[in-house]
């Protein structure tokens, strides 16, 4: 049975490679497969002001995702990591890397819904992804990526599940007054999915922004199996059970795919609900 670690640390510059690795290695002693870290964890909270520092970015080969990639590669387990990485025309993205344990990037995916408030005005430092999220194998499982906000418009994660999908994992910054709202989309994305559903929150408030709030793993029945704000959880995700889910309801239901096409096709796409 793999098991993830949840780690509510964040290495915010490229020099932070041993420290990665040390808590890295420290997961995988306690039999990780599979190690996740919150949103962006390898810069400072940026979006807790409107000024974006051009320096925060990089290309997916730049030297923060090198060093994610390199203490993956030294511990020996997969990670998923991340940063604001650059696409080939300079646009900025808030990107989720999933490393494989020898290293090797074996995914990105890049954040669809961009909030733009007090503390998080991610608006001013990246753009919208526009790839719908897809599952890549990490530690033997089916793993798909929704960063943070993402978690609440429940198009991605039931497009992971169509794609055989068997573990959401949610890397966030949030405050922690917000946690019975977080906690009742991701009860409901797992129900509605039969996936398990992970979250792990930057680590504490940063720049005036009150950021905390624990790590989260809620299982293919919709039950909280782990709620805690020790800097390092594990749990063991049993892959039956997400088997067992999809033979029962809600998570058996028809995929209509070309209902949901011609549904959306009459939508007018809109950046947020103040546009209406």
């Amino acid at each position: 049975m793999p098991r993830l670690a949840l780690l509510r640390d964040v290495f915010p510059t490229p020099d932070h490679g041993a420290a990665l690795t040390a808590r890295l290695k420290e997961a995988r002693d306690g039999g990780a497969d599979l190690v996740c870290l919150p949103e962006i964890p390898s810069l400072p909270w940026a979006p807790c002001t409107k000024q974006a520092d051009p320096s925060h970015a990089e290309p997916l080969d730049g030297p923060r995702a090198a060093m994610q990639c390199a203490s993956a590669a030294q511990a020996g387990v997969a990670l998923v990591g991340g940063g604001i990485h650059t696409d080939a025309e300079g646009r900025r993205f808030n990107t989720a890397l999933c490393i494989d344990a020898d290293g090797t990037l074996v995914m990105h995916y890049r954040k669809v819904h961009i909030p733009d408030e007090v503390g998080f005005w991610e608006a001013d430092h990246y753009d919208a992804g526009q790839d719908p999220p897809m599952p890549c194998v990490l530690a033997d499982m089916r793993v798909g990526i929704q960063i943070c906000s993402d978690n609440n418009r429940p198009f991605g994660c039931q497009h992971l599940a169509a794609h055989g999908c068997q573990l959401i994992l949610n890397p966030r910054a949030t405050e922690a007054g917000t946690l019975d709202t977080w906690t009742t989309m991701w009860r409901a994305n797992a129900i509605t999915t039969g996936c398990w559903v992970a979250s792990v929150n930057r680590p504490g408030p940063e720049g005036g922004t009150p950021i905390g709030g624990p790590s989260v793993v809620v299982c293919p029945r919709g039950e909280v199996v782990l709620e805690t704000e020790d800097p390092l959880a594990f749990v063991d995700i049993d892959l039956d059970a997400v088997a067992q889910a999809r033979q029962d309801y809600p998570a058996y239901l028809a995929i209509p795919a070309d209902t949901y096409t011609a549904a959306w096709a009459n939508t007018t796409p809109k950046a947020a609900w103040t546009d209406l």
